[in-house]
């Protein structure tokens, strides 16, 4: 079987409320770190989330 082509990435606040999100993306198309700008429940706020390892 061949390997799959997404790997799981985790989403980390900028606010250092310590909240992250799951997301998948695919290292061949996107060679850069993930950043989206998501919603923060402990901030209360729309924030950047930064890629980082999934320990």
């Amino acid at each position: 079987m061949a390997k799959s082509a997404t790997i799981v990435v985790k989403l980390l606040s900028t606010a250092d409320t310590g909240y992250f999100y799951v997301a998948k993306r695919n290292p061949r198309k996107v060679t850069e770190k993930l950043t989206k700008r998501k919603y923060d429940p402990i901030a209360r706020k729309h924030v950047e989330f930064k890629e980082t390892k999934i320990k």
